[in-house]
């Protein structure tokens, strides 16, 4: 896919330039998953997965519904420490840190592994709001660096040239398509070195999912994506790798 190939010029849809990461495809292991059963209320969903994924790629999770690409996405982060009835076995290490151990701080593990849903997720507030709400809550109050931030990680995903005359607007005012670019920018604000996307493009048009296609392609090298997808010629488009998962018994 040509990394252009979905910018507009009259600036419907713009993705400003980014700064230069190390080269894509570092063969070290940003996350290492060991043996890797993850279970609702008894039930596995997942039972002994394995796998590396390496820093600076984008790794795509493919496979039919209900093979638990999700549930492994919510694993490495732990947002499954908040379904009730859920529990773990087996060892993920981020950045060779073991996310389980007693010492690790879930606020800062899920700041360093940003996390962006199938639907898009703004919340209620003004776009402003959406952004300044996460930096706020992780002690980043001080108002010029707020606004300096806000504005890259707008420039960053397009978005600073459509919204920067109306901040103070509802975020739900916004197309679906840049609605997701915000919930990535939301992501983005907190300087991740992770981010998990689960089917991003899922709920959007083939226009505005050509444009986050886009912008993902341009974040390689900077973070280490994950991402799930059930369109293949996505996967091919985007991914360096691809780890599939299939549903074996009645756990992926």
């Amino acid at each position: 896919m040509n990394c252009n190939q979905w910018t507009d010029k009259s600036n419907t849809f713009t993705l400003g330039p980014l700064e230069a990461g190390p080269a894509c495809c570092d063969l070290q292991p940003a996350i290492q998953v060991t043996d890797l059963s993850l279970l609702y209320n008894g039930k596995a969903a997942l039972e002994k997965v394995t796998l590396d994924i390496y820093q600076g790629c984008i790794t795509a999770l493919i496979g039919p519904s209900g093979c638990g690409k999700t549930s492994f996405l919510s694993a490495i982060n732990r947002l499954t420490d908040l379904i009730p009835g859920c529990s773990i076995v087996g060892k993920i290490l981020v950045n060779n840190q073991d996310i389980h151990h007693p010492d690790t701080h879930t606020q800062t593990l899920r700041r360093q592994v940003g996390m962006v849903f199938q639907k898009p997720t703004p919340f209620p507030l003004s776009i402003r709001r959406n952004l300044s709400l996460p930096l706020n809550e992780h002690g980043i109050t001080q108002k010029t660096e707020v606004a300096a931030i806000i504005e890259q990680v707008l420039r960053d995903v397009g978005l600073w040239d459509e919204v920067h005359d109306r901040l103070d607007a509802s975020a739900l005012s916004l197309s679906g398509g840049q609605q997701q670019r915000l919930c990535i920018a939301r992501a983005l604000a907190l300087k991740p070195q992770i981010l998990l996307m689960d089917e991003p493009c899922s709920a959007l048009d083939p226009i505005a999912s050509g444009v986050v296609e886009d912008l993902i392609c341009r974040l390689r090298g900077r973070y280490t994506i994950v991402i799930v997808t059930h369109n293949l010629a996505q996967a091919r488009r985007i991914a360096n790798y691809a780890a599939f998962f299939w549903i074996s018994g009645h756990a992926g």
